[in-house]
């Protein structure tokens, strides 16, 4: 029969499916085998065929129709996956009915009378009379489940088979060892399948009909108690899947081994289409939902036990993805991981060299979910990370992202994530001391040309962040500047670059009247004061760029010495910042009006996640200090009692509405709204960080100008040739403790990580677009 005969026989039956109002009975095959058996139709006709309005009609006005059409779908996967697939036909038929489940089953999580259907048994329906016949009993989505993994492993339809000889010796289903048959060597699998077309495509419509099984998640509103397990995941996860194992590797390895670049022919991916990529994608996302689990629950002592063994909380069956991943720990499997996760998050950098020449990947988000579940769950992958100099091959695509980013409000998402797995990095020394390595390596970034590290790579990026991003990312300027602290007592040399940006920073966030417009502004010169101090108390001797910036700009830390307090001043202050140009870059700084490279922030298009994501937490509910003590371990210290949290947290607001829209309020003292007093002003300033640095000045500044003055000197090599021999040993304070802040894990960035991993997935299923146009409620898009 021709591909447009099956299609309008297709239709016909969608037809009658919506317009029969009677209940069609379940045993009559005849109309039922229309939407599967003789039908040639690709996942695309599926979704053009039936029209989302014709499910929900079905859904309200038969709904004992949609319910057997469900049934009967699931019951031809579980036949074929029970049969092994063996001719086309039936290879067709669990096409058919993939596609067509994941078509509806989203119109079914929409709607809430319908979420409990598939964890229901259908009564009667060829199932065992007797309700005590467990076997019988199983959930629709516990059959539908379990077939879908069988059906991964599946000799001949989705996995290369072992046997040569007839299909009367064909291997049989259950008996099969599917951890034979991964689907590329990696971790725990040394054997690299032939590449086979069909096998990726039909391994790519299960996985797409998987995740559209997991996707009940979506149409739940964001739960602040992270304990929302997800059923379908929990269950897929659990011990009752016996291809648990073999389809984590398989998935972990088909990401990790894809090189877009191909056999390294320029243009090569212009010639042959590249059908592993859309499998990489969908094998990526399936990977990160799948460990989608929070395992982390504090334990006494206020560390986190990883796993659910005991009789803890979490209850019913562990997340066996969760647990093997947490377990992997030979060095050559972190070898091939890393190596992997790095290659494709370089991908589009390279992009940029040659245009075109390699394929592009587009999946760089989900790859750091992935990298930062890698991390949170498994800390000796973490540990290897940060003593290899790999790290900072997946610091600098992440820098490259969060730069090219910074400007557009529908990817403030992936700013964020960006930024939480750097915080994560930053809380290990090992990280601070890789810092130091050049970097030569001209990735093509709209940032100032400068000589050094990659740690002055990461300061003018985070400056080119703070200075021209858009204001929604304000929460985020506690995160970069505690990274900043947190690698600062390990830095050699900063550049003059990066040590003027620093400076520049200072300067801004040090006006009266930034520090007197919010509550919190004032931390930001705490954290930057904390940076200067740590580099000047533990790396004086190769820091002479900075230590000249901050004498050509001692009157900044005067200025903030001098701090007025008097109500009038505080007063004028405000006054003279509502004539102030908005954006921060508008300092009266020398650095000009706009700063380089910078584009005005775009609104978010249309079709692109709010940004209003679900409010990141403030920094300190985010961070816990410890010290890092004389031998180089750490120590947790005690949390210090806050002040009104409320007050201080910089995510007490929606950071949908910072930056301006937050200052404007909080300036205004009317209604009770907050606004600046002499006691609060004193109550931090007398605790700003200033000895060290009022110190060093006093001490060099003479000597500085005298040198001006003997030479008639205005040229800077000289004077940095004297401070580069200079030395303040005993001129200084006893250098203070070096004090970290690591990444604290909390059911906030859960819910945070949650909703940013499905958007992502949302936006980037478009062919099909499995869920467009559904009601989800676990995010908000960008309508026209």
């Amino acid at each position: 029969m021709g591909s447009a005969d099956s299609k309008l026989n297709f239709r016909k039956a969608v037809i009658q499916l919506t317009t029969k109002t009677q209940p069609v009975e379940a045993t009559d095959d005849a109309f039922w085998d229309q939407f599967w058996a003789d039908t040639a139709t690709s996942v695309q006709d599926v979704f053009a065929l039936v029209p989302a309005a014709e499910i929900r009609a079905v859904r309200e006005e038969s709904p004992s129709n949609l319910a057997t059409l469900c049934y009967k779908a699931v019951e031809k996967l579980v036949q074929g996956a029970e049969s092994g697939c063996h001719s086309e036909k039936e290879k067709q038929i669990v096409l058919n009915c993939s596609r067509l489940l994941t078509r509806v089953l989203p119109y079914i999580f929409e709607d809430p009378d319908w979420r409990g259907f598939f964890w229901s048994t259908v009564p009667g329906a060829g199932r065992g009379a007797g309700e005590d016949d467990d076997e019988n009993a199983r959930p629709l989505a516990e059959s539908l489940l379990l077939a879908v993994a069988d059906l991964l492993f599946c000799p001949d339809f989705t996995v290369q088979s072992h046997r040569r000889s007839t299909v009367d010796s064909a291997e049989d289903i259950h008996s099969l060892d599917s951890c034979e048959y991964i689907w590329e060597a990696g971790v725990g699998f040394a054997h690299s399948p032939q590449p086979n077309y069909n096998h990726d495509m039909n391994r790519m419509e299960l996985l797409k009909l998987l995740l559209t099984c997991f996707s009940e998640a979506m149409y739940l509103p964001p739960a602040p108690d992270s304990s929302s397990v997800n059923p379908w995941v929990q269950f897929f996860c659990s011990t009752e899947n016996r291809h648990a194992l073999p389809l984590f590797t398989s998935l972990l390895n088909t990401v990790c081994a894809y090189d877009p670049v191909g056999y390294g022919i320029p243009y090569n991916h212009l010639l042959f289409s590249d059908h592993r990529e859309p499998l990489v994608e969908e094998a990526a996302q399936v990977l990160i939902v799948s460990l989608d689990h929070d395992c982390a629950t504090p334990t006494v002592d206020g560390t986190t036990t990883g796993t659910a063994m005991d009789d803890a909380d979490p209850p019913g069956p562990e997340n066996l993805f969760v647990n093997y991943l947490s377990r992997i720990h030979r060095e050559e499997d972190f070898q091939f991981i890393l190596k992997g996760i790095a290659r494709l998050l370089s991908n589009p950098l390279l992009q940029t060299y040659l245009p075109n020449s390699t394929k592009k990947i587009q999946f760089h988000q989900e790859l750091l979910v992935l990298f930062w579940k890698l991390c949170d769950f498994n800390k000796k992958f973490l540990f290897f990370v940060l003593k290899s100099s790999d790290v900072l091959d997946i610091l600098v695509p992440i820098l490259y992202f969060l730069n090219d980013a910074r400007a557009d409000q529908s990817r403030v998402g992936l700013m964020h994530i960006g930024v939480f797995i750097l915080l994560l990095l930053s809380g290990e020394r090992n990280f601070g001391v890789r810092l130091n390595k050049p970097y030569s390596v001209r990735v093509p970034m709209d940032i100032p040309v400068f000589t050094g590290t990659h740690a002055d790579l990461l300061i003018v990026v985070f400056h080119k962040i703070i200075t021209s991003g858009h204001q929604r990312l304000q929460p985020l300027f506690d995160c970069l500047l505690t990274i900043v602290v947190n690698v600062s007592p390990y830095l050699k040399s900063l550049s003059m670059v990066a040590a003027n940006k620093l400076l520049h920073l200072l300067e801004a966030f040090s006006t009266t009247w930034f520090l007197f417009s919010a509550a919190q502004n004032h931390h930001l010169v705490f954290f930057l004061l904390e940076v200067f101090n740590n580099i000047i108390q533990y790396q004086f001797d190769g820091n002479s760029n900075l230590v000249y910036a901050i004498i050509r700009k001692r009157s900044v830390f005067h200025q903030l010495a001098n701090l007025p307090t008097d109500p009038p001043a505080i007063h004028k202050a405000l006054q003279r910042r509502r004539r102030a140009p908005e954006a921060l870059s508008r300092t009266s700084s020398q650095e000009g009006v706009s700063m380089e490279g910078s584009h005005p922030a775009a609104p978010a298009e249309p079709g692109t996640l709010k940004a209003s994501l679900v409010a990141t937490p403030g920094i300190e509910k985010l961070t816990e200090k410890s010290q890092v003590s004389e031998d180089g371990t750490l120590r947790s210290l005690e949390p210090a009692p806050q002040q009104n949290l409320a007050e201080c947290s910089p995510a007490s607001e929606e950071p949908s509405q910072a930056w301006r829209e937050q200052r404007r309020l909080s300036s205004a003292s009317a209604g009770g709204q907050w606004s600046p007093t002499s006691e609060w002003v004193l109550s931090w300033k007398s605790k700003l960080p200033l000895q060290t640095i009022m110190r060093l000045l006093q001490v060099l500044v003479p000597q500085v100008e005298k040198i001006c003055i003997d030479k008639g000197l205005t040229d800077e090599s000289e004077i940095l040739r004297f401070l580069q021999h200079g030395t303040l040993v005993g001129l200084l304070p006893v250098p203070h403790p070096i004090l970290i802040r690591k990444y604290q894990a909390n059911s906030g960035t859960a819910v945070w990580f949650r909703t940013y991993m499905w958007g992502v997935i949302y936006l980037r299923n478009v062919d099909p677009p499995v869920w467009y146009d559904t009601d989800v409620k676990l995010f908000e898009i960008q309508r026209v």
